[in-house]
């Protein structure tokens, strides 16, 4: 009998790259091929009319039926990415943010597709859609980025492709047409409350007017497309803050079939909240018109990807924005800079032995910035109170899962072991616990060689030498106390690493 030769798994190639966005409205995927000179060439598009946020504004959770819609299209996307040995960027934004039931919706996307979902905070939506807006922008140019999406509207304001400010309105044009109810015309006196209604979120969430920012927005939704495109009615993709509000009008004034023979009719049922929430966001900022553009979430995260792809030891943006947080909470920077030295060189310098994958190094790096940063609640408890300001801080670039492993490598950096089963390892999968076990580790070693917190190593080197790690101390005042400190943390050093760990000062 002949043997049966096993094909070995692909990896996922650097060069193919999968976005999936997984919206209130529809599901979208896109692969594309990195071309040598930085540039993405598209290979596949797909939109799905799921509509993931059906009914969740008003039961708070995605229904079994339209999970199951939603999963089945996810396999699909999931099975085209294999076939093309693509990178996959996975993310969710207001629908599965906002549900009860999100956990399940992420676990089931884990077991039934094979996908990690991320599910981002409206501020990361906003980065994102900026950063796929405006790749290419010159530097000075200044831009307001517009995006309606199913359950939130995200606006950017930013210099060439980065942005200066972000914010996130809970309002899209789902929500609101379920909120009023729309399904056929729209009375005046309806009509007036919703714009009301927009109003006053709007209000609540933007500032009224943007410094210096330009008196025209780019619009990147396919809710905005629709909704400029009828307003120029010759199908133009610029109009003014004039004929989006006449356009509102217009629309309201509809009924369904008439609006489904100018609109897809998916997007037929939405279109009028639509129109009313961007009157409502260019009339609030006092721009006077705005442009449609074909790029938004997916191309941010392609962006994004090639962005991370290509990301070295030097890009400081993640370290200042976390230097940032620390600062807001009067953390001790210095002692706090040292660590994250120490701990990137024992991180650099032991690649071969922890194994961890590249997207752990700035991981480990905030944790280290702001292990500390819980001290301005409580010494006592400190890390506890550091693992909940870092999950919930601004961090541009990062994502709600990757806050979450963060603030667990930081919670770990004193008292309690981080072992597989703590307690504080509920909610990781079996990878980031490993994760944050192997990086806790090296911070708190990193964290006990500055035990002073007077900063008297200079630098530290560390290799392996058989069944030892031996890490070599170069110090400009004596340092007793860190490496009493230290040898505290041997035991947990030999237990994840499966090596002695020795620390040498030398001169």
């Amino acid at each position: 009998m002949k043997g049966v030769i096993k094909r070995a798994r692909k990896e996922p190639t650097d060069d193919i790259l999968a976005a999936i966005d997984v919206g209130t409205n529809a599901v979208r995927l896109e692969l594309a091929r990195l071309l040598p000179d930085g540039s993405l060439e598209t290979l596949h598009q797909e939109r799905d009319p799921v509509r993931p946020g059906e009914g969740l504004f008003k039961t708070g959770i995605i229904r079994r039926e339209v999970a199951d819609r939603l999963l089945s299209t996810l396999r699909r996307y999931s099975a085209l990415c294999r076939r093309y040995d693509a990178r996959v960027k996975a993310v969710a934004t207001s629908a599965v943010r906002e549900a009860k039931n999100r956990d399940e919706i992420v676990r089931r996307a884990k077991r039934e597709a094979q996908l990690t979902l991320d599910v981002i905070s409206g501020r990361e939506e906003a980065r994102l859609i900026c950063l796929g807006v405006l790749h290419g922008t010159p530097p000075l140019k200044r831009s307001i980025c517009i995006d309606i999406g199913g359950g939130s509207t995200e606006v950017a304001f930013a210099y060439g492709e980065h942005p200066k400010d972000l914010w996130s309105v809970t309002l899209g044009a789902v929500r609101l047409t379920e909120v009023f109810g729309i399904s056929g015309k729209v009375s005046k006196k309806q009509l007036k409350l919703m714009r009301r209604f927009a109003r006053e979120a709007v209000e609540e969430s933007l500032p009224k007017k943007i410094p210096r920012g330009p008196t025209t927005a780019l619009g990147s939704s396919g809710t905005i497309q629709a909704v400029v495109g009828f307003a120029r009615h010759e199908g133009g993709g610029y109009a003014t803050t004039e004929e989006i509000s006449s356009a509102a009008q217009e629309l309201a004034a509809m009924d369904m079939p008439k609006r489904r023979k100018s609109f897809d009719p998916r997007r037929a049922d939405i279109v009028v909240a639509g129109a009313v929430i961007l009157e409502a966001v260019l009339e609030h900022l006092g721009l006077d018109a705005i442009t449609a553009v074909d790029r938004g979430l997916r191309d941010g995260l392609l962006r994004d990807m090639v962005r991370r792809r290509k990301i070295d030891h030097t890009d400081g943006s993640l370290h200042e924005a976390a230097v940032a947080v620390g600062r807001r909470f009067g953390f001790g920077e210095r002692h706090s800079e040292q660590v994250t030295r120490l701990a990137m060189s024992l991180f650099d310098d032991l690649a071969p032995l922890h194994q961890l994958p590249a997207s752990a190094r700035p991981w480990l790096e905030v944790a280290a910035l702001l292990h500390d940063v819980g001290n301005a609640i409580n010494y006592q408890r400190h890390h506890k109170h550091s693992q909940y300001l870092i999950q919930n801080a601004d961090l541009p670039g990062l994502a709600d899962r990757e806050r979450m492993v963060i603030g667990c490598i930081a919670r770990f950096h004193r008292r309690s072991a981080p072992t597989l089963t703590h307690e504080g390892m509920v909610g990781l999968t079996a990878q980031e616990a490993r994760v944050v076990r192997k990086c806790a580790t090296l911070l708190r070693v990193a964290d006990s060689l500055d035990r002073s917190h007077r900063q008297p190593i200079k630098k530290l080197t560390a290799s392996l030498k058989g069944s030892k790690v031996v890490v070599r101390l170069s110090s400009r005042t004596p340092i007793d106390l860190e490496l009493w400190d230290a040898e505290h943390e041997l035991p947990l050093f030999r237990e994840v690493f499966g090596r002695s760990l020795v620390l040498q000062q030398g001169r």
